[in-house]
Parts: C-alpha cells; structure tokens; sequence
C-alpha cells in the first residue's frame, strides 16, 4: 500500500465531507493501492482551516491556498470553494501537475469549464468532479437495467432537484445569487445534479426548452440594502436525448419542506424505474405485463448484493448514506489514478453538464429551442 498526500481548498460543508471521506477510505477499502494521507487544508479563515486540521487529523493548515499547490507532499487538490474560484484553483493546479478532485457544478460557465478542462488534458493529470449521488450502487443498477434493454425502448424521463435552502426571503445577497458571471441559479448550483443523474443513465442531451424564473426579485445586503438577484430560483426544462426520445427536468431550491427531493422516472415499453435521493436506498421497478391484480412498482432494496454495498456493511437493510457515496467517490477516483477503472464523472463530462445549463440559460433568454453544444 502506498499512501498520495492530499491538500483540501475549502472548511464548509463539501471540504468536510471529502476529509470525512478520505478519511474513510482505508476502514472501506483496505485493498487499495493507494491509500490517502491528509496533508493540508487552507481556507480564508485561518481559524477554520486550523480548527478542520485539528478535527480531521491534516498534518498543516493555511489561509492561503497556492501554498497547498506547490507543496510537494501533496499530489492530489480537492477544491471546494465556491464555483467562482474553482477555474484559477484547478488551472494551478494541474500546471503543478496535480491530480484535481472538483466540486461540482465545475465552473460558472461552459467556457471557463473548457479551460479547466483543457489544463487538466494538457498536463496529463486526472480529474473528478463531485457528482457523488451517481456513485449510489442503486443508480448503477438503473443504469445496467436501462442497457441490458430490461425497461424496453425508453420513451420519456422525468427528473427533479428540489430543496428549501433557499426560501426564506431574508437569506442575504451573495455569491449564489450574484450572477454577474452569466451563470445561472438554482439550475446550476441542484439542476447539475439531475441533468448529470439524466446523462449517466440516458446519455446525451442534444436540444432544450427552458423557462427560468426569478421569483424572489431581491435579497438584501449585510446592512439590510436590497440587493437584485440575477439568476433563477426555478428552472423547468423540456429535453430531447440523442436516443429519440424527450423528458423533463425541473430544478428548485425554493421548494417549502424540501430538503434532497432529487429525483427521477424512466419509462419504457417494457416497465418504468422511480429514484427519490429522500429513500437513496430503495429503486422501485414495475414490470409492464405482469397479471392486473398482481401489477404495481416493487421496491429494490440496496444491500450487498448491489457492489460496494459490502465494503460498508455485510447485511442488507442498513442502509447507505451521504457519507458513504463520498466515499465511494473517493476510492474509485484513487483507483483511476493508480491506474485501474477510470468512473469519473471527470471534467469531461462536468463540461459536457455546463454545455446543457449554458443551452438551456440561451433558451430561456431567446424564448427558443436550442441545440446543445
């Protein structure tokens, strides 16, 4: 076993969950060839990433992240930041031959999201982007059913990413509603997350009808000044895939009573599968022709039956969580870099997401079918 140094940009939310998940790679995956070693965290405030260092055992803290660039223990840049900063980080990086793992969306922007892509290709390094709900064994089974024909010829999908944490009308003006950059809202910031989970399991998205709204006009200011929101609090979206068919996709972060609506139907003419991330274990299937009184969807229940169900827990019904998808994120990012299966999502794809949210912000603004790029 061989451990790979691994620096940390960002204390919130997300910079906790990758060193809680790196953390617990070796405990769910002994076996790995590489196994990681938390070098260094850094964020602005320098008492956060000090307190972070402190709680998740990284060796050194900083309030400044280039540091974390050019040191050579670490060979792997986790960036959480917000996705404004996410372009100067991940080019940094991957010039200092850096492995990047990026939170998701990428970048505010398709273009930006190409630099970043292109200095990743140029430096040879590999990427990851955090679309961890696609790492659910269940999304993997839905996905395998979809290929093996087991749902028929698709004919529609529907998806949702719907949360709350954006209702309240005095939450302050910042970053997330800024929109100065062109970027869009509620669509990129949750309707990534659908959009990717709509990708991974039905490929392409070749054209789109969007209608974004801006509900709450105003947020205001840390001295109470109202402030203009440039960008969507709900986006709803009309698709066509490559393989023929349409669907639908709506994302919403003023959704009262919402917490992690993100969710998904796939039909066909041979059954249906229905996803909901509020029961992230359960997939339920309903097999079209089976006797009236017995017809109905039947639940999937995710156990060890379903890889890597097992290396969390030998015994079926105890379910998975947040945590532990990231984990999963984080062994097979590891794995692609010691050179084994490659599962992404990798910039790539991330840029392939940031193409469908550019396409539908045109659309909404031109009032017109647009055609991804």
């Amino acid at each position: 076993m061989e451990q790979i140094g691994i620096g940390v940009i960002g204390t919130g939310f997300m910079g906790k969950a990758h060193a809680r998940a790196y953390n617990a790679v070796f405990s769910a995956y002994p076996d790995l060839a590489l196994q990681p070693k938390l070098v260094g965290v850094a964020d602005i405030n320098g008492e956060a990433a000090k307190r972070t260092a402190v709680q998740f055992g990284f060796e050194r803290h900083t309030s400044d992240w280039k540091s974390l660039i050019v040191d050579p223990e670490i060979k792997i840049i986790s960036i959480t930041t917000p996705n404004v900063m996410h372009r100067e980080m991940a080019v940094a990086a991957a010039q200092a031959g850096k492995h990047i793992h990026c939170e998701k969306p990428l970048a505010p922007t398709a273009i930006d999201a190409k630099a970043m892509l292109d200095a990743a290709n140029s430096a040879g390094v590999m990427t990851q982007v955090g679309y961890n709900y696609i790492k659910n064994p269940l999304l993997k089974l839905a996905k395998q059913m979809i290929a093996d024909g087991e749902l028929g010829e698709i004919t529609s999908f529907r998806g949702v990413h719907a949360e709350d944490y954006m209702a309240d009308p005095k939450i302050l003006f910042d970053w997330r509603v800024d929109g100065s950059g062109g970027e869009g809202g509620a669509i990129q910031e949750i309707g990534s997350h659908i959009i990717g989970i709509a990708r991974f399991l039905l490929g392409n998205i070749v054209e789109i009808s969007a209608d974004l709204e801006t509900v709450l006009k105003t947020r205001p200011d840390a001295d109470g000044t109202p402030r203009k929101v440039m960008v969507d609090d709900v986006a709803r979206m009309i698709v066509r895939f490559d393989g023929g068919f349409s669907g639908s996709i709506e994302a919403n972060w003023l959704a009262t009573g919402r917490k992690m609506q993100l969710g998904f139907e796939v039909s066909g003419t041979k059954g249906s599968l229905a996803f909901t991330q509020e029961h992230l274990n359960e997939l339920l299937y309903y097999r079209a022709g089976d006797p009236a009184r017995e017809a109905g969807f039947s639940r999937i229940e995710t156990g060890p039956q379903h890889p890597p169900y097992a290396n969390f827990c030998p015994t079926a019904g105890h379910q998975l969580g947040f945590n532990d998808l990231k984990t999963i994120e984080m062994a097979e990012f590891l794995t692609a870099i010691a050179g084994g299966a490659r599962n992404g999502p990798e910039f790539l794809e991330a840029y392939a997401i940031q193409n469908v949210i550019d396409a539908a912000l045109r659309s909404s603004k031109e009032r017109s079918w647009v055609t991804v790029k």
